[in-house]
């Protein structure tokens, strides 16, 4: 995209400076605590053990991400894959600073925003205003959200029912509109979990595009993502988490090759076939 451009939705671009860190994380440890008992008590009876001031009832520290170091430069996109329970997604959290590291530290350049399947939204108010609300939070002012209004809603495929109730959409389609408006602005720091998993195919191919132009308008993207080929195709960069540790940092494609040959052998024959035919 050349320099003094906009985007699809009226956004300026910026060149991208690979040089300007944006993310630095430095030896950080993450943990989160789950209240119960390792007995097969059920939850009622657990809290209200607790309640009660049982001993018997523990708080279990989950130690979910360990002693990893990164740093994130303007321009890169960079998916996190990993089995499940390998940090991936507290990882993020860490990052948008919604947990705070038990050790080290994690430094971000403005304020970084999580996208997420969970991420909120006014479940009694309209697609319309949440659209609104959404941009405003973002720090548009009330023109910009006007220019951008129409883009997000096309872009969002939900139609006439921008104007009912987010509590009337699937999971599908609250997850597009969110994604939508999300990326209507060009962000610092972007972090995207499982967001593009609930779309069907045409709205993951606009996605991928959109993930592409924000890297490319010198933001930095995070992608917590288990289809591996949404890594491939939107990431130059991935890192392989496993037991909330690091087990490889690099390009896109080599990470996930190397990914897959460990944990979807299968999956991995299938790629070089798909890569042969298209030579």
């Amino acid at each position: 995209m050349a320099e003094g451009s906009q985007d699809q939705f009226g956004v300026p671009a910026s060149p991208p400076d690979s040089s300007v860190p944006t993310v630095i994380v430095d030896d950080v440890h993450l943990t989160y605590r789950l209240a119960g008992r390792h007995s097969r008590r059920n939850a009622p009876t657990a809290l209200f053990g607790m309640l009660r001031g049982n001993k018997q009832s523990v708080i279990r520290e989950i130690h979910a991400v360990r002693g990893v170091s990164l740093t994130a430069h303007r321009g890169e996109a960079v998916g996190l894959i990993g089995p499940n329970g390998s940090g991936k997604s507290t990882l993020l959290r860490g990052v948008a600073g919604l947990m705070a590291p038990q050790k080290g530290v994690i430094f971000t350049q403005g304020q970084p925003s999580l996208l997420g399947v969970g991420a909120a939204m006014m479940n009694e108010m309209s697609g319309e205003r949440n659209v609104v609300l959404g941009c405003l939070a973002m720090g548009m002012t009330p023109e910009e959200v006007r220019e951008v209004y129409d883009s997000i809603v096309d872009f969002s495929g939900i139609g006439e029912f921008i104007s009912l109730p987010m509590n009337t959409y699937s999971s599908g389609m609250g997850a597009r509109l969110r994604f939508a408006i999300a990326a209507a602005k060009t962000h610092e720091v972007l972090l995207i979990d499982e967001a593009l998993a609930t779309g069907d195919a045409e709205f993951r191919r606009k996605s991928e595009k959109r993930i592409r132009e924000l890297r490319d308008e010198a933001g930095t993207v995070f992608l917590v993502s288990h289809g591996l080929g949404v890594i491939r195709e939107t990431c130059n960069r991935a890192i392989w988490l496993e037991k909330g540790q690091i087990v490889l940092d690099g390009d896109a494609d080599a990470v996930v090759d190397a990914y897959q040959q460990r944990h979807d052998p299968e999956g991995f024959e299938h790629h070089l076939l798909d890569e042969a035919s298209s030579v």
